[in-house]
């Protein structure tokens, strides 16, 4: 989900891994800077918590991380992207492409991600919400310290035809996106 001058969107992104080095990233669709880290950000939180996520990824695909180079790609390349929004919704694409498992294509999601797996707020949620629900989808993830926008800005109509779920680390992200339990590492402040 992203948030425009005129509004909010539905932003799909595509992910790929090729032969190559190994460890490269391409990243493609008019990025700017910060969308650009959130990428690298999300890689970077797989490959140094793959050990974590073999209920998602097998070792002999995570192994895929260090064989292979990855692609990310945001369609409408014509158009500029650019913020720190789609940190949790380009790891939840990695790991999808990584453990072959698709998450459900009514949910979408926005939120930063840190390095250590937290999520932290993003601006334009009534506007992201808005187009989730213009286009049907049934699930939203955001993160947990938005629900208060959620209350207070979001349209009682969208807030009851959609279920909105706050959270706080990417692991809970994964486990509604995909239906395994992930927990948070040992001493992670929830």
């Amino acid at each position: 989900l992203v948030w425009t001058s005129v509004g909010g969107e539905v932003q799909y992104i595509e992910a790929s891994h090729m032969a190559g080095k190994g460890g490269g990233l391409l990243l493609t669709g008019q990025l700017g800077d910060v969308i650009k880290e959130s990428a690298q950000i999300a890689v970077s939180w797989i490959k140094s918590n793959k050990h974590r996520l073999t209920p998602l990824i097998s070792e002999d695909r995570a192994s895929v991380l260090d064989k292979s180079d990855l692609h990310i790609h945001l369609p409408a390349g014509g158009i500029p992207k650019d913020g720190p929004s789609a940190g949790v919704t380009m790891v939840t694409c990695l790991v999808s492409l990584l453990g072959d498992k698709r998450a459900p294509s009514d949910m979408a999601m926005t939120g930063e991600l840190t390095l250590q797996g937290h999520v932290l707020p993003v601006g334009g949620i009534k506007e992201k919400l808005i187009a989730a629900h213009r286009c049907g989808v049934k699930t939203v993830l955001v993160p947990r310290r938005n629900i208060v926008d959620v209350i207070h800005d979001l349209p009682a109509t969208v807030r009851e035809e959609m279920k909105i779920i706050g959270v706080k680390r990417v692991e809970e992200v994964l486990t509604h996106a995909f239906g395994i339990k992930m927990d948070p590492p040992p001493g992670a402040k929830l």
